[in-house]
C-alpha cells in the first residue's frame, strides 16, 4: 500500500505558526492577537486566522480578554502541575514497556542524547527542548503502545511552552536532565522494566518540581513588577 503524506490545511498551518511563536516566546503571555495583523503577516485572509485562533482557544493557548479581544493565555500553574502528573504515569509505563518489548532498538537513543548534550553545552534553548521531547517520543515509540503515543500527543506543545518559558530565563535548569535520560536508556537496553519505570517516573517528578517552582517564581516576579509600575504611575 502506498504511503500517505499528510498535508496540513491552511488553518492548520496558521495554527502551527501562531503556536510556534507562542512556544518560542515571540508572542509572550497577554500579547494581543489582532486578526488583521496576523492575516497580513501570514499573507492570508482573516477567515483561516479566525479559525486558527478558535482552535488555539480550545487548546488553552489563547483566551478572550475584556476590551482587548484575543490574547495569548498565561500559563496556568495548576494545569502545568496536572500535565506533569499525567506524564509521570504515562512515561513510567512507556519506559517499562520499552524495556520489555524493544531493548535492542533502544541503543539508537544515544544519538538523541548526544544532540541533547550538545544543545545544553551551546545554550541552545530551542534545540534543548526539541531533543528532550524527541527522547520521550522515542521511548514512547519503543513501548509499542499506540495509546500512550495518542494520549501524550496533545501535551507536547504545552511542554514546549512550559520548558521554553523557564529555560529562556534560566538556561542551566535543564543541565542534569540528560544524565537522567542516560540512566533511563541504560535500564531499557538492560531489559530491566522495574528500574526503567522507576527512573522514568522519578525523572518526570523532578521535572515537575523544577518547572512548577520556576513558573511560580516568574508569576510572582511579574505581579511584583506590575504592582511597582502601578505604584510609580500613581506617585507621578
Amino acid at each position: 500500500m502506498p504511503s500517505v503524506t499528510f498535508v496540513p490545511t491552511l488553518v492548520g498551518q496558521i495554527c502551527d505558526r501562531i503556536l510556534s511563536e507562542i512556544c518560542d516566546g515571540t508572542l509572550p503571555a497577554n500579547t494581543r492577537l489582532i486578526q488583521d495583523e496576523l492575516a497580513a503577516a501570514y499573507d492570508v485572509s482573516r477567515q483561516p486566522v479566525q479559525q486558527a485562533l478558535a482552535l488555539l482557544r480550545d487548546r488553552g493557548f489563547v483566551a478572550d480578554a475584556p476590551k482587548r479581544g484575543v490574547v495569548v493565555a498565561e500559563l496556568d500553574v495548576e494545569f502545568v502541575r496536572s500535565a506533569y502528573e499525567i506524564r509521570e504515569v504515562l512515561d513510567g509505563l512507556a519506559c517499562r514497556l520499552a524495556a520489555e518489548r524493544s531493548p535492542r532498538e533502544a541503543a539508537a537513543g544515544l544519538e538523541i542524547i548526544r544532540r541533547g548534550r550538545a544543545a545544553v553545552a551551546e545554550g541552545a534553548v530551542g534545540a534543548q527542548i526539541s531533543e528532550d521531547i524527541a527522547f520521550h517520543q522515542f521511548v514512547n515509540a519503543l513501548s509499542q503502545n499506540r495509546a500512550i503515543e495518542e494520549a501524550t500527543r496533545p501535551y507536547w506543545h504545552h511542554m514546549r511552552r512550559i520548558m521554553g518559558e523557564v529555560l529562556r530565563v534560566d538556561r542551566g535548569v535543564d543541565s542534569l536532565v540528560w544524565d537522567e535520560h542516560v540512566a533511563i536508556l541504560d535500564a531499557i537496553v538492560g531489559n530491566d522494566p522495574e528500574t526503567a519505570e522507576r527512573l522514568g517516573r522519578q525523572h518526570i517528578r523532578r521535572a515537575s518540581a523544577k518547572f512548577v517552582s520556576k513558573i511560580e517564581d516568574l508569576r510572582r516576579a511579574a505581579k511584583d513588577e506590575s504592582r511597582n509600575r502601578s505604584l510609580t504611575r500613581r506617585l507621578r
